[in-house]
């Protein structure tokens, strides 16, 4: 349905950089240093139609929120991943419809959303995170985007609290996600996926060398550099300002990792070939 109800959320936009993301209730109203915005002339009405602010008129945009329109708008006690590597999380692990995911680090719950969106109906993400001042945050975003039937924000340690199994997916936000691999390997299914986003270069190196002696494979390291470009007639350039740095993003497969039985094996001692019996078949 297209049609705006009472408490659905909406993204109210001025311009570019004035953009709000609110729940129109009914009989209530929003102020704004362009005037009013009564949600009655919003509820009824369909997504993507503008409205006029009261009393000095200003056209403003209704839109059907994004998944990037929660994340960057909503509340946060920490610092949140981008759209842009959230993506490149759903990519390269496969989560989808039915996964069944462990995420540690829940902060604001940010990616938390994201996920829960893409295993919607029958997945479940089950994230967990040693901050109480995180967790009362992020499960007000996960309740703001209706994704209770689907997420689970619990208190847990990853390095001792936490027991799963047979997960198609776990993804690390940890200060020391190296810590933790060992423990996170048993939750995962063979050929299970592994996620984790690290903001410094020292972190990836620890966590790769874990990864690669705990039966690991295809194990990726990227950064994504994200620019905007502006567009306009005979003046089309990047914007001056940009996000440099965001974090690095480590990839990798869980294997079940078994010796090769037809590898040749060395001997013990050198193995000499005496050739002498074959002398004079060589003069031939």
């Amino acid at each position: 349905m297209n049609i705006i109800k009472d408490t659905d959320h909406i993204l109210l936009m001025y311009d570019r950089k004035r953009k709000w993301l609110l729940k129109v209730r009914q009989g209530e109203n929003f102020a704004t240093h362009k005037g009013i915005v009564y949600f009655d002339d919003i509820i009824g009405k369909q997504y993507g139609t503008c409205i006029f602010t009261k009393p000095q008129g200003f056209k403003m945009r209704v839109f059907k929120p994004l998944p990037s329109d929660f994340i960057l708008k909503m509340g946060r006690t920490t610092q949140i991943l981008y759209p842009e590597d959230c993506g490149l999380i759903l990519m390269y692990t496969g989560i989808g419809p039915g996964s069944l995911v462990l995420e540690a680090g829940t902060g604001s719950g940010a990616l938390t959303c994201i996920l829960g969106n893409y295993v919607k109906p029958n997945g479940h993400i089950f994230s967990y995170d040693i901050r109480e001042k995180s967790l009362k945050q992020a499960k007000k975003n996960i309740q703001k985007a209706k994704l209770e039937n689907v997420v689970s924000i619990e208190y847990g340690d990853i390095l001792k609290d936490v027991e799963h199994s047979d997960l198609d997916s776990v993804v690390l936000d940890l200060a020391t996600p190296w810590l933790a691999i060992k423990r996170v390997k048993n939750f995962l299914k063979l050929s299970g996926t592994f996620a984790s986003f690290s903001p410094t270069i020292e972190q990836v190196k620890k966590t790769v060398v874990a990864l690669e002696g705990e039966e690991f494979y295809d194990i990726n390291t990227f950064e994504l550099i994200k620019r905007r470009i502006i567009v306009k007639e005979n003046a089309t350039r990047p914007t001056t300002r940009m996000i440099g740095h965001t974090g690095y993003l480590t990839f990798a497969r869980r294997i079940q990792e078994i010796e090769n039985p037809y590898q040749a094996k060395k001997p013990e001692k050198a193995e000499k070939v005496d050739l002498s019996d074959l002398s004079d078949i060589i003069k031939l």
